[in-house]
């Protein structure tokens, strides 16, 4: 089954990091392109009542167990950063500067920056940790900051975000095979399933 995944994510969002690790693995066995879409999470949680996590009593203590057993599984480094969570305006920002000429270059970005996150407790808010980044990546940073702070680029980040949210987007990891939805890194070997069979 050829098709396009879109895969929508958080750069704060932890399950979305572990989901960024194996995507475009499973993508690449089925010939399937996948198109990143980072957005802002927070947005949707005036809408669903929902707030992190790891903020929801309860369920923090479970969250952050499960985050590790998960990253075990996947052989994953996983650490979680001091501040969390944060709004992922500047990676969001970075990422769309990049997507549209430069589209392997922002998706090698997208990884650096989660690997940062949560594979080393980076602060990812941080510009220049960005800009070191892409430097380590070859990208101009000094062309990528000053893009990251302009009008368009600000109005992009927003229509993507509202974009998701019209399409039913409300957790991180997203995933669309065509119109079929997918919540949560949990879900990735379905979605390697329906890939393999065409769905059911």
């Amino acid at each position: 089954m050829s098709s396009a995944i879109d895969f929508y994510f958080d750069f704060y969002s932890p399950y979305g990091y572990l989901a960024s690790l194996r995507i475009d693995e499973i993508a690449a066995r089925h010939d399937c392109k996948v198109n990143w879409k980072p957005f802002m999470l927070g947005a949707t949680f005036s809408i669903t009542g929902h707030q992190p996590l790891t903020d929801t009593p309860m369920m923090a203590d479970y969250t952050l167990l499960d985050l590790a057993r998960s990253a075990r599984l996947q052989a994953a480094k996983f650490c979680m950063p001091d501040e969390f969570p944060q709004a992922a305006l500047s990676c969001s920002r970075a990422f769309y500067v990049l997507v549209d000429q430069q589209p392997e270059q922002a998706v090698a970005l997208a990884k650096a920056i989660y690997k940062a996150i949560f594979g080393e407790g980076k602060d990812g808010t941080r510009i220049e940790l960005i800009a070191e980044l892409a430097r380590n990546l070859e990208i101009d940073a000094e062309a990528l900051v000053p893009a990251m702070q302009t009008q368009p680029i600000k109005d992009r980040l927003k229509a993507e975000t509202q974009a998701a949210i019209n399409r039913g987007v409300f957790g991180s990891p997203f995933i669309f095979i065509g119109d079929e939805p997918f919540w949560g890194n949990d879900r990735l070997d379905q979605l390697d399933r329906w890939l393999e069979t065409g769905g059911w």
